[in-house]
């Protein structure tokens, strides 16, 4: 159980959260050391670490697993607007609980009528997947630097020029369907040069091909977790702007699928999200340990490993950047929400097209 930035993360399963007035209470159950995970229910617990959090010091809670938030604690953050996020073990969200929304219907009027122009959605799509592009591109460019293998910077090299003419062919197309392959051919290009970025672990962390649903090797664990928080974080944002984190212009419209976060986070997903991995991996500061392989061939983390993960996610989150096109020094925190807004703007009509972020 951490609480960082405002958000509660509840790793442990069996958790339980109720209600005292303004205050929520957390009982998290601790059990044996020997315990298999598959066994950990609260039956089993040996002892218990108890919290009372004033609600008005959350905004939002992230539970993992199976954990149980009685109906009096959820009318609570219903109350004081702080949202509820039901994850399975391996980050992937399955549900998220809010209450009423107090947000403009002129904004997301605006949204859904774009969603439904299909030279607007393209439009939008292809300066999301740019700034996706470049921002790989920025990455391996910087691997490259500092790499001393010279097999390797010449793959990087062939690389990030073929990310370089992605981005020409990306210019000006109006097609949404040749945008979405760019951003996969652009995609597959750097995951195949991936592993040039670790310096250390390699023998542990190996990595040849992105696998999801479950992640079939440490590193596409490490990655698709990380994409999970950056994903809640991108739905907060969109939501507290008003807009409908399910109507999205890149990724097809599916039950259960939050689009337009999905769009919103593919220009964080290489700077914040793969570059953290990456420095965890090299600085040796996640290790074999933190993993568990399951039958079949799936990786997940153990309750220690994904809490070291959050913890360097939120400890992350607090160093600051300065936004390029606001030129204001920001929290990372604090850069969802400035694109929401930016988003907003340009469904709006204020500015001509969404400019995506692009650190320098």
């Amino acid at each position: 159980m951490d609480i960082q930035q405002n958000t509660l993360y509840l790793t442990t399963p069996g958790s339980y959260v109720a209600r005292d007035h303004l205050t929520l209470q957390v009982e998290v159950p601790v059990f044996p050391a020997d315990l298999p995970a598959q066994e950990c229910t609260r039956d089993k617990a040996e002892d218990w670490r108890k919290l009372s959090i004033p609600i008005h010091h959350l905004e939002s809670i992230c539970v993992f697993g199976a954990s149980t938030i009685s109906p009096p604690a959820l009318d609570l953050c219903w109350e004081h607007g702080v949202a509820v996020n039901f994850h399975s073990e391996f980050g992937y969200l399955q549900a998220r609980l809010t209450g009423v929304a107090d947000t403009s219907v002129t904004l997301r009027r605006a949204q859904f009528r774009a969603a439904d122009e299909p030279a607007k959605c393209a439009a939008i799509a292809r300066q999301i997947i740019a700034g996706k592009i470049q921002n790989s591109r920025n990455s391996l460019l910087r691997a490259a630097r500092e790499n001393d293998n010279e097999a390797e910077r010449e793959k990087l090299s062939e690389v990030i020029e073929s990310l370089a003419r992605q981005l020409q062919y990306l210019a000006g197309q109006t097609d949404i369907e040749k945008a979405r392959g760019a951003e996969g051919m652009a995609a597959q290009l750097y995951f195949s040069v991936f592993t040039f970025m670790l310096k250390r672990q390699r023998e542990v962390f190996t990595f040849s091909v992105r696998s999801r649903r479950p992640p079939r090797d440490r590193v596409n664990c490490l990655l698709s977790f990380l994409y999970a928080l950056v994903r809640h974080d991108c739905v907060a944002a969109l939501t507290s702007i008003g807009l409908d984190p399910f109507v999205g212009f890149l990724h097809v419209d599916r039950p259960n699928r939050p689009s337009l976060a999905l769009d919103l986070m593919e220009e964080f997903r290489p700077w914040l999200a793969d570059r953290l991995a990456v420095t965890l991996i090299n600085r040796q500061q996640i290790a074999l340990e933190n993993f568990v392989e399951r039958e079949g061939g799936a990786v997940e983390f153990s309750d220690a490993g994904r809490k070291l993960v959050i913890k360097a996610y939120q400890e992350r989150k607090q160093e600051t950047l300065k936004h390029p096109l606001l030129d204001q020094n920001l929290r990372l925190a604090q850069m969802p929400y400035i694109q929401a807004r930016i988003l907003a703007r340009h469904l709006r009509g204020d500015i001509a097209e969404y400019v995506p972020l692009v650190p320098k």
